[in-house]
């Protein structure tokens, strides 16, 4: 618990402050070259008893349930932030990635962590656990650091794993952990849990996104900002509810957010920037709390120990997982080497740490103090390599920076016609024409183009050029064939 009395007041103050660190902490790291997180984490631990701070905080239920919900604003925004379109070719290799890969990552990390500290099996299979998961926000916060894109498919896959193998994760800890107390747990009972979890946990996250589509089209309330709370109680609604039915919660929101994304709402495109704002809010404030719930003094004792985890974790777990599981889907060698370094770990691991604290179980600072530091060591490696890696590899691309888009398309609820923002590519069919000779459909018009910093408005006259960033309004049924003239490729 925090020392001391604080009045309102102070606890306003304090707060305001740690939040606005954390911003310029997020500044701060794209001239560091170094993921957010650590920043977060680094303001935390500052702030916290051992730190400039003094502030004493170790209640670890509290932190558990900030960690709890704050994840699920954020994988609902990654969620609605996914195309379907780009991660469908993927869907296949990312699931397999999200649970299997989890699980192979999880027993070799767990068996050599049992040697490593000197823990029984079960335990050290916790820890494996606990630090299976990959954190897509520290990734892609690195390569837009670094102004790095990467080539075919490998950006929607990692996307796709990223934000989709926190369930098992936190399946796999939950199920350990229940082993390490309960000495009359079946490891076999697990299995039909597992699946009750995916199943419950994917529908329910599908259903109640379709209503809230629904309803937020024929809702039709007096006050948009109302809107923004709509989305709030979803994400709440949806964690909740799959959980008490059985299901996996993470799963559910994430889920739900692909569904919602994917759609047509009201006011979708303000309610998009709405939840990136809240799911930086949610990450700044989780790595905070658990900063602070770190005593750094606890990290030396365990280095030597940590070092090793993070070691078999990077050079052998991960990429034992990911080649085994896309090299016979013939994945190409560079590209699997790149998705085994690139799994960043993050707040899921840190957020799992404070399970065994709340059950009390012997091992439990050892594990929290062991799995802080590989998280740590992560970042410090693998996020400060990352863009080297890639090149080296060559399987990086400029990303271009996309400056935003001046009109924003507010239509009545229910109308199935969007803003939508593409790319002309090189090879596509549009490039080098006229619009009046591009062909595009009944239904789809070009609004404005994007040309380096500036916008042209369009007329019959204009030539697209490739890398032109086109604002296409267009209805849902006619998009697929606008995006194919525009994104190409030019037909033979």
């Amino acid at each position: 618990m925090m020392s001391g009395s604080l009045d309102p007041a102070r606890i306003a103050a304090i707060t305001a402050a740690l939040m606005f660190l954390g911003v310029l902490a997020s500044k701060v790291s794209s001239r560091l070259r170094v993921p957010a997180l650590l920043l977060f984490l680094a303001i935390g631990m500052l702030a916290g008893s051992e730190g400039i701070g003094g502030i004493a905080f170790d209640d670890h239920q509290l932190a558990q349930t900030v960690g709890v919900i704050a994840l699920s604003f954020i994988l609902f925004a990654g969620g609605l932030d996914t195309t379907w379109t780009e991660v469908r070719p993927v869907v296949g290799l990312g699931a397999l990635l999200a649970t299997v890969g989890v699980l192979v990552t999880s027993i070799v990390v767990g068996l050599s962590a049992a040697v490593i500290l000197d823990v029984p099996v079960v335990v050290g299979l916790l820890v494996g656990a606990i630090i299976s998961s990959t954190d897509a926000a520290a990734v892609f916060s690195v390569l837009r650091s670094h102004s790095v894109g990467l080539r075919g498919t490998l950006r929607p896959l990692l996307e796709l794993e990223s934000g989709s193998n926190d369930p098992m994760a936190v399946f796999l800890a939950v199920a350990f952990l229940e082993l390490a107390t309960n000495p009359d747990a079946s490891a076999l009972g697990i299995v039909p849990v597992f699946v009750l979890q995916m199943l419950v946990g994917g529908g329910a996250g599908w259903v109640l996104a379709r209503m809230a589509v629904l309803v937020m089209n024929r809702l039709r309330l007096e006050y948009d900002g109302l809107y923004s709370v709509v989305l709030i109680a979803l994400v709440l609604g949806t964690y909740g509810l799959a959980s008490l039915l059985g299901g996996s919660g993470f799963l559910a929101v994430y889920v739900a957010g692909i569904v919602l994304g994917n759609s047509v709402f009201v006011h979708k495109r303000s309610l998009v920037r709405f939840m990136d704002g809240l799911a930086w809010l949610m990450q700044i404030s989780m790595f905070l709390v658990l900063g602070l719930l770190v005593f750094p003094s606890d990290l030396l004792p365990i280095a030597i120990e940590g070092l090793l985890v993070a070691a078999v974790l990077m050079f052998l777990a991960r990429p034992l997982a990911v080649l085994a599981l896309l090299l016979p889907a013939r994945y190409g060698i560079r590209q699997s080497v790149l998705v085994s370094w690139v799994g960043l770990r993050g707040a899921v691991p840190i957020i799992l740490a404070t399970f065994p604290l709340v059950k009390n179980l012997p091992e439990a600072e050892v594990i929290f103090d062991v799995v802080f530091f590989v998280v740590l060591t992560s970042v410090l490696i693998q996020g400060t390599t990352i863009p080297r890696v890639a090149s080296w590899l060559a399987v990086d691309v400029p990303a271009a920076e996309r400056p935003a888009a001046p009109l924003e398309l507010v239509g009545p609820p229910g109308d199935a016609t969007d803003l939508y923002d593409l790319v002309v590519a090189a090879d596509a069919a549009a490039a080098g024409k006229q619009l009046v000779d591009v062909g595009l459909p009944s239904g789809a018009l070009i609004v404005l183009i994007g040309r380096g910093d500036d916008f042209v408005l369009p007329q019959g006259s204009s030539i697209l050029q490739p890398g032109d960033r086109v604002l296409l309004l267009a209805q849902q049924d006619v998009l697929t064939h606008a995006r194919r003239l525009l994104e190409g490729p030019a037909p033979s």
